[in-house]
């Protein structure tokens, strides 16, 4: 074996770079999404030991809708990608076109063995441009090809040297083998296919025995009339120490998926639920389609899956002959390979073993796999066609009279495959881009449809996004999928009749419940989504929520351990005032899921809805033990602590509050929060800036303008806090607590008694029976020396609040000074004001609670597993309308103080009012 030198490695590193170079612009498309954007995997704050527990998509093996593919080492590399950039795919793409020149670079040295340097040059060149590759490589997926192929082909390079001098066993590359093929079958399944290769090597290869000398061998010894060479035996020994180090590696991989093969439907492989003829005969046809891929990889197609390839149904189909063909060339070249010993022969039985057997996991011969044809599963394969067209291309360019022509050809083929792998990656630009490309291979497959309906949905274009998911329907009436795809854009476009009207077509599709049949057994899990779909939509109709709650039962009756069913039941729950019942829904979906910090969250909500505060901050906390950037827990316990009147908590709380600005920069809630806790804490200063910062994000921020002009005035800042009142008042025209403390400051400050009349007068045009405003209206007319009025307005005051002592008190005042001969230019009674002086003494007191109300409302986080399943990431305190029930014992507090103040005050006005 010759080694490789730089300008080879140079050359082959030049021609990998030039096709893919453009690779690095495009995007995260089609398995990428859920391999990359959606796998949580990825995340340094998921501990490492889970990517051993989850598949290659971020599912936990354990779950029947996992897909089964483990392949950690990939997701470890992804791992390390989001480490250096995070969700920017740039990178992603690059370390794919590196592993992609390792792997070229690698199979030049595997090509030495059975070809000469130039031979070896061209395999190496032809498997670097093929076409075919450009999903492997540009798709960021397929990292899990190029992955285990280098590990792959190392495993192959170690074994070569496990022949010592005079057919003797050297087993340290034995055992390096060995490890090298757990390594690949840790990145991709078909890595430990690498054996077969290694023991096809041993027998015809590094012994040179071909298949007559080991039949005439075999009858022998069986005949007695021999016995088996010593050579022979020490093959058989290595042989059988590689098979149970593999049979090993078998029995971890089927404990790993616990015994369970993924769940998959028929329009995934159509074939592969068809009966006989026609499942054999299909599945026969994929080899040679396949086959002519590598041969001329003219129209590639990112999805064969649904109506792509059609059935084979009939011994008569013409397709049957391609078949037929075949398996003829293939069992000729079969047959030359094991029958002769020359160097020709084997390198035609290697190149057909690279072919053969890494295709078998993708064959369905042993099970089925969720495709029908999938050229990155090609890329192992590929190298053993590369191979067998450069010894072609060897033997025909040996003739003087084909030369030249050979060499134009090869040139040729080079160059054309490379401009078509350049001109392929720019397909996988976008999903859009990706889908459409393949839409123009083929029109029959409406999985096709329904992709481009989704890359249109990402960008909003609803409209033109509804005509290729109903074309969808038209090429696959029956597909569940389709038909759910055109209800939920109906919902996005607000044609809800449509909507439902989809939905139920979907939901007719399904089978019916069999009793004490396995439901996941017969169609895909996401297919069940439909009810989830079909609840969400109809629930929104106060009439139906029970017809929703009916759909979500229903779904999990089909599957016990559907998660989804009980997050969006006990969502529906507590909706309907059922928090008891919602408690059920969601302690059982942490039985199926205990590291979901969305459910832990939820639950925290039920517990708010139960009056039980301690019990929600522990689920808040353990949400934020499993994610710490959780931002809702985040932000809802803080607030929670706050509200719990309790000192020792404020800290915890202005720490988390900080935090959640830090994730969520642009929402005012945080800073605005922030500003509460520090008002709180007394100080002034720090609650002054928070509010401003808030005010900045949201000018008509209705809570934070009203609570900075309170502070204002209550720090004796009542001229800066008037703009501030303007500003609130311009927005919110009708804010009766803002028109009180701000006649308060005219009348006070300003000395501006008509303003003032005017507030107090709006206020009680909304609302006639506001004591506060009434009260205040009557110092007005007092202060306007319109004694007689004051007087009929205190009465009327009095009777909308009787027990009030102090309007009766001033009541008798005014009718005191009606009844005296002299009049008292100084006000004798106060309004009611944020000093704290009668009425006054609620305005903060009610206003602070009504704000810290006003920014601390529930909501539950709505996960789901499927687009049509709304997502929510709004914050808790984004409705900011409602009260509070109750107030604290600080603010009851508070209010008492101000309440002793205020009747000191009045006691002292009494008294000089009785001295004149």
């Amino acid at each position: 074996m010759a080694d490789i030198n730089l300008k080879e490695i140079t050359l082959i590193v030049g021609v990998v770079t030039a096709c893919y170079w453009n690779s690095l612009f495009c995007g995260f498309v089609f398995d990428d999404v859920s391999a990359i954007l959606d796998n949580k995997d990825l995340h340094p704050s998921t501990p490492l030991k889970t990517l051993f527990q989850n598949d290659f998509w971020g599912t936990p093996m354990s779950e029947e809708r996992s897909h089964k593919s483990y392949r950690p080492l990939t997701v470890l590399t992804f791992r390390l990608n989001y480490l250096l950039s995070e969700l920017k795919p740039m990178s992603y793409h690059l370390l794919n076109m590196i592993f992609h020149a390792v792997v070229s670079v690698i199979f030049l040295k595997v090509c030495k063995l059975f070809l000469d340097n130039k031979s070896s040059v061209i395999a190496s060149l032809l498997f670097a441009v093929h076409p075919v590759h450009t999903e492997a490589v540009t798709g960021v997926v397929g990292r899990a090809e190029l992955l285990s192929s280098i590990f792959f082909l190392a495993a192959f390079l170690s074994y070569t040297k496990s022949k010592g001098p005079d057919n003797s066993i050297v087993w340290t590359p034995v055992a390096l083998t060995v490890f090298l093929v757990a390594v690949a079958t840790l990145c991709k399944e078909q890595g430990i296919t690498v054996v077969g290769i290694c023991c096809v090597y041993e027998v015809f290869i590094a012994q040179g025995y071909t298949l007559p000398l080991l039949c005439t061998t075999a009858g022998q010894f069986l005949r007695g009339k021999g016995s088996i060479p010593f050579s022979m035996l020490q093959t058989l020994v290595k042989l059988i120490v590689l098979m149970f180090s593999t049979l090993l590696l078998v029995v971890i991989r089927v404990q790993v998926i616990q015994s369970q093969l993924p769940v998959f439907t028929r329009f995934d492989n159509p074939a592969a639920v068809s009966p006989t003829p026609t499942r054999q005969l299909t599945f026969n046809y994929l080899l040679p389609v396949n086959a002519w891929l590598l041969l001329n990889p003219s129209e590639l197609c990112c999805d064969w899956t649904m109506g792509t390839i059609p059935l084979i149904e009939s011994l008569l189909d013409i397709r049957n002959l391609a078949t037929f063909t075949f398996f003829c060339v293939l069992g000729a070249l079969g047959v030359f390979s094991l029958r002769y010993s020359g160097d020709s022969s084997k390198t035609v039985l290697m190149a057909l073993c690279l072919m053969a057997l890494p295709f078998i996991p993708a064959s369905n011969l042993f099970f089925p796999v969720g495709f029908v044809v999938a050229e990155r599963v090609l890329y192992v394969p590929s190298m053993g066609f590369c191979i067998l067209v450069a010894h072609g291309w060897q033997k025909i360019s040996t003739k003087s009279v084909f030369k030249k022509l050979s060499w134009i050809c090869l040139s040729m083929v080079i160059l054309t495959h490379s401009l078509k792998t350049f001109h392929r990656n720019w397909d996988w630009e976008s999903e859009y881009t990706l889908f459409m490309s393949a839409l123009k291979v083929n029109k029959n497959n409406a999985k096709l449809w329904n992709n481009v309906g989704h890359a249109l949905e990402n960008e909003k274009n609803f409209e033109r996004a509804l005509k290729y998911f109903v074309q969808a329907t038209h090429v696959q009436p029956d597909d569940i999928g389709a038909h759910m795809n055109v209800g939920r854009t109906y919902k996005n476009l607000n044609r809800t009749k449509e909507a439902e009207e989809s939905y139920m077509m979907a939901k007719s599709l399904m089978p019916q419940i069999i009793p004490g049949k396995k439901y996941a057994a017969r169609i895909a899990p996401n297919h069940l989504n439909v009810y989830i779909n079909l609840a969400n939509l109809i629930r929104a109709n106060e009439s139906r929520l029970e017809e929703a709650d009916q759909l979500y039962r229903q779904a999990i009756s089909m599957r016990p351990d559907f998660k989804q069913a009980y997050i969006s039941r006990g969502e529906l729950l507590l909706k309907m005032n059922k928090p008891l019942k919602a408690k059920e829904a969601y302690l059982k979906a942490l039985e199926l899921d205990r590291n979901n910090a969305d459910l832990w969250y939820n639950l925290a909500i039920v517990y708010i809805e139960l009056k039980e505060p301690n019990e929600a901050l522990k689920n808040f906390n353990h949400a934020l033990e499993l994610n710490p950037k959780h931002k809702l827990a985040l932000f809802n316990s803080a607030i929670l602590m706050q509200e719990s009147g309790e000192v020792k908590l404020r800290p915890e709380a202005r720490k988390r509050l900080l935090s959640y600005i830090n994730e969520e920069p642009l929402d005012a809630n945080g800073y605005f929060n922030l500003g509460m806790l520090a008002m709180d804490d007394k100080k002034d200063t720090e609650a002054e800036i928070w509010m401003k910062k808030a005010i900045k994000l949201q000018a008509d921020f209705r809570s934070a303008l009203f609570n900075l002009a309170l502070l204002y005035s209550q720090t004796a800042k009542e001229l800066k806090a008037l703009p501030i009142l303007e500003e609130l008042l311009r927005y919110y025209p009708d804010h009766i607590k803002g028109l009180i403390l701000k006649g308060d400051i005219l009348m006070n400050q300003k000395k501006d008694i008509l303003g003032a009349k005017k507030c107090f007068e709006k206020i009680l045009e909304m609302d006639p029976s506001n004591v506060q405003g009434k009260h205040n209206l009557c110092v007005v007319y007092f202060e306007e020396k319109d004694l007689l009025k004051a007087e009929r307005c205190l009465v009327e005051t009095l009777a909308l609040a009787p027990h009030e002592e102090y309007i009766q008190r001033h009541l008798n005042i005014v009718r005191d000074k009606i009844s005296s001969s002299g009049f008292v230019e100084q006000p004798i009674f106060p309004i009611s004001k944020t000093s704290g002086v009668e009425g006054g003494d609620r305005i903060p007191a009610e206003s602070v609670n009504e704000i810290r109300g006003e920014s601390r409302q529930t909501q539950i986080i709505k996960t789901s597993d499927n687009k049509s399943l709304s997502k929510s990431n709004k914050q808790l305190g984004k409705n900011r309308d409602k009260e509070p029930p109750h107030k604290t014992a600080k603010d009851i507090k508070e209010i008492e103080k101000k309440r002793v103040a205020a009747l000191k005050r009045l006691e002292e006005i009494e008294r000089i009012l009785n001295g004149e």
